[in-house]
């Protein structure tokens, strides 16, 4: 790779993505500089982002980036974790369901958008998970789901308490329902029961919100322990287990599960996107929460209902995970990611990664462009992430490991890493 020469590195260096999110004046100033800006980084062939792939997503693939090249890399960008979504059974189901039910739903579930297929993955879901008077809502993004659900089931003037780590969803649904909203740090359980202490005095409604699996550190949540001081305090419970559905616990039924609170747990959350290869989102609570929110979450009552197609594929992928092929794939995952944190482990900034997520640290935002070209070109897709998605300084390319990759691939791509971290310094 050739090195940029420092006038390069001044236009590309001085503009970082937070720096468009914004404009006091009456015109259109940030969206004007943000396009010029991309067309520099286009022009100069270095913009990787927005590579359109070429088929499904295999650990192989071939993709288009933007400024016109046609790349073959090893792919650890996507999230089809158990690999269903190409599963000729899952596409056949999809497509069976599509015959049936044509291309869309035509309209918002609570009205005429619900057909039957959508009851019969509800009920498929509650099943799967076991719980008492257990209830499903589906939503059409993992997204909606927590911000439709933090809306409806928080009113102005309660509180929503969150992980400082929590997903953006998860803000804008506790901004969206108009509580107060307080941070903790992560998975800082003594830091949770000293904000509940303050706020639980006046008998008002807490919703305490985290994840199975964090997304952009690869680490678990302390589900158990949260659950423990949420009953000292009378705080409802919300995990979003976008990124550990059908992958943690015995039966594929989450984080809450692995760390034994499934039951008490009183709000779950579901991206369908990840481990079911679809796309939407979902509730899984009591059913008089569920039933509740099926009305007043506000962008599910005014959008859409779930593609019939995709939901037939689910349905499939669900019967899979469920079933001997599930656990022979969970048990892959865990293997390959254990695998890759080895490789890594004491050369290069793995951070607290103990799942299928993988960050490799490598600090300055400054880095982030050449650096995922670089990679690119050597033959290697990542998710990349700066800030404002994690804190200042601690860019990182994001690996999700799969079941399907194959133990050549992880080796080819811990030594591209390698050869980034030399090439970068870091």
């Amino acid at each position: 790779m050739d090195k940029p020469t420092n006038k390069q590195n001044d236009k590309r260096q001085s503009y970082t993505y937070d720096m468009f999110l914004y404009s006091m004046g009456e015109g259109l100033d940030e969206i004007e500089e943000f396009g010029e800006w991309l067309n520099y980084l286009n022009d100069e062939k270095i913009y990787g982002f927005e590579a359109s792939r070429q088929g499904p997503q295999n650990s192989k693939i071939r993709i288009n980036r933007a400024d016109g090249d046609n790349l073959e890399v090893l792919n650890f960008a996507h999230y089809n974790y158990l690999g269903l979504g190409h599963h000729p059974e899952v596409i056949k189901a999809a497509q069976e369901a599509v015959a049936k039910y044509g291309l869309g739903a035509a309209c918002a579930p609570p009205m005429s958008g619900t057909n039957s297929i959508h009851k019969e993955f509800e009920s498929a879901l509650a099943s799967f998970y076991g719980l008492p008077n257990c209830g499903v809502s589906l939503f059409t993004s993992g997204f909606g789901a927590n911000v439709g659900t933090i809306q409806a089931f928080v009113q102005p003037g309660q509180h929503v308490v969150m992980d400082e780590y929590a997903h953006m969803s998860i803000l804008e649904g506790a901004k969206a329902s108009g509580a107060n909203m307080h941070y903790f740090r992560h998975n800082d359980i003594d830091h949770l029961d000293q904000i509940l202490n303050k706020i639980c005095k006046n008998q008002n409604r807490v919703l305490i919100c985290v994840e199975g699996v964090y997304s952009t550190n690869g680490n678990y949540g302390r589900i158990k322990e949260t659950v423990n001081v949420a009953k000292k305090y009378g705080a409802y419970v919300l995990v979003d287990e976008a990124h550990s559905s059908l992958l943690a616990g015995k039966k594929g039924r989450g984080v809450a599960e692995m760390q034994g609170v499934l039951e008490e747990v009183d709000l779950h959350i579901l991206t369908l996107s990840k481990s079911f290869s679809g796309v939407g989102g979902a509730l899984i609570a009591n059913n008089k929460i569920t039933r509740y929110v099926n009305w007043y979450a506000k962008c599910r009552l005014f959008s859409c209902a779930l593609d019939p197609a995709v939901t037939g594929g689910m349905l499939k992928v669900l019967e899979f995970a469920r079933g001997p092929e599930g656990d022979k794939r969970r048990k892959k995952i865990a293997e390959n990611a254990a695998y890759f944190r080895e490789l890594l482990k004491n050369k290069v900034n793995i951070g607290t990664s103990e799942t299928w997520i993988v960050p490799v640290i490598f600090g300055p935002e400054k880095l982030t462009l050449d650096l995922y070209d670089f990679v690119q070109r050597k033959g290697l897709d990542v998710s990349v992430m700066q800030f404002p998605a994690v804190p200042k300084n601690e860019a990182r390319m994001r690996f999700f490991i799969t079941s399907e990759h194959t133990k050549e691939e992880i080796d080819q791509a811990a030594q591209i890493v390698l050869d980034t971290s030399k090439q970068f310094n870091f």
